[in-house]
């Protein structure tokens, strides 16, 4: 039997300092924890302890008094209660090599604050973890929402959703990254979480395709409504729960990883509709942008579930240059020209019923968002 994880840990350890994870890290540090976390670079690390800044990543930004860095990651996770991994899910793998000799058979949580798949395996990366570490799932986490960093670094309210196939690890993580401008819901629906956080990259860069062309806001609502559908189809046939699809991790981070300018997704789409080639893009790209590595993993996972991604597919057509920016319309994608009914509900017509729930759901979660860590 999984021990109870604690509730407000005194100690936790974050992996890497890019801009999300400096970001949680502060999200801990402000709920109450003492937050070490591991930078690559020892310059990086001697700034975030000694100057309480992270300047590369978030310029501007204070850091708490109680968050401290390491280059050496045995002294970052040296009597951890939790440890919170946000490296590139394409580096994830060789992290966790390093880090399984050092935390042992330590029961403690491990959370993941990645949104990918390996290039390789297709693994989310919950099963990379378990794989690596060899550790009962029900210390594993995924957080997952609307979580674009700098906002959260601002302070501005925000809500995200942590899941785990143990309530109990969700609930004791969530209390950990619930603070005065950041609520944490939970679930038990790590498959939909997970995948919320990945298709939802792809949209994006969809969405910054079009954006990049010039097409205006018809254009990109019809994506990113079809590309709803498009998520549902391909985490429920996966084992996902639809309902998760409509909440933070899907519905929520949707729209804000579409919109927003903020967005490493959104922002590389763009480039690619200005009509840079990808490995410009990637040239240009301080950061990393997750849905370009995921792309080819998840449109073979598609096609061994039979689901179709018409939207992923034009956005592979324009990475691989066989199709230019400016003839991307995925939600016009049809076999023949025989009307189809709205799809908007895991498979069937309907008249907008699901995205009416969606938004409802998202509206009740942040509404109540005051009583502690709700479940979403």
């Amino acid at each position: 039997m999984t021990p109870k994880p604690s509730v407000r840990a005194s100690r936790v350890a974050v992996v890497g300092a890019g801009s999300w994870g400096t970001t949680f890290g502060k999200v801990l540090a402000d709920a109450g924890s003492d937050v070490v976390m591991w930078a690559r670079r020892p310059e990086q690390a001697e700034e975030i302890s000694r100057a309480k800044r992270n300047s590369k990543y978030l310029p501007g930004i204070n850091l708490p008094r109680n968050m401290t860095a390491s280059s050496e990651l045995s002294t970052v996770v040296d009597g951890a209660h939790a440890v919170f991994l946000s490296v590139p899910s394409q580096s994830a793998r060789q992290n966790l090599k390093a880090l399984r000799p050092l935390i042992g058979n330590l029961d403690v949580p491990i959370v993941s604050l990645m949104k990918g798949v390996e290039k390789q395996s297709g693994m989310r990366m919950s099963q990379v973890i378990a794989q690596e570490l060899q550790c009962d799932p029900d210390r594993i986490a995924v957080a997952s929402g609307p979580n674009l960093a700098l906002e959260i670094a601002r302070e501005q309210p925000t809500a995200a959703v942590v899941a785990s196939s143990s309530r109990e690890t969700a609930e004791a993580i969530a209390r950990l990254a619930s603070n005065r401008y950041f609520r944490t819901f939970t679930n038990t629906d790590v498959i939909g979480t997970e995948f919320g956080g990945v298709l939802k990259n792809l949209i994006a860069v969809a969405i910054g395709i079009v954006d990049g062309v010039g097409y205006g806001e018809n254009t990109k609502a019809s994506i990113i409504t079809r590309g709803l559908v498009e998520m549902t189809d391909f985490a429920v046939a996966y084992g996902a729960q639809a309902g998760t699809l409509q909440g933070l991790a899907g519905l929520g981070d949707l729209i804000a990883t579409c919109q927003s300018p903020l967005s490493r997704n959104n922002t590389a789409g763009r480039l690619l509709g200005q009509g840079y080639g990808f490995q410009d893009v990637v040239t240009q790209m301080q950061q990393t942008a997750e849905g370009l590595a995921s792309v080819g993993p998840v449109l073979q996972l598609a096609a061994e579930v039979g689901v179709e991604m018409p939207i992923v597919q034009q956005v592979k057509m324009v990475l691989d240059g066989t199709m230019h920016p400016r003839d991307i319309a995925p939600h016009l994608t049809t076999d023949d020209d025989t009307p189809q009914g709205e799809r908007t509900d895991n498979g069937q017509a309907a008249g907008g019923g699901a995205l009416r729930r969606a938004l409802q759901r998202a509206f009740d979660q942040f509404r109540h968002g005051g009583r502690g860590a709700a479940r979403d």
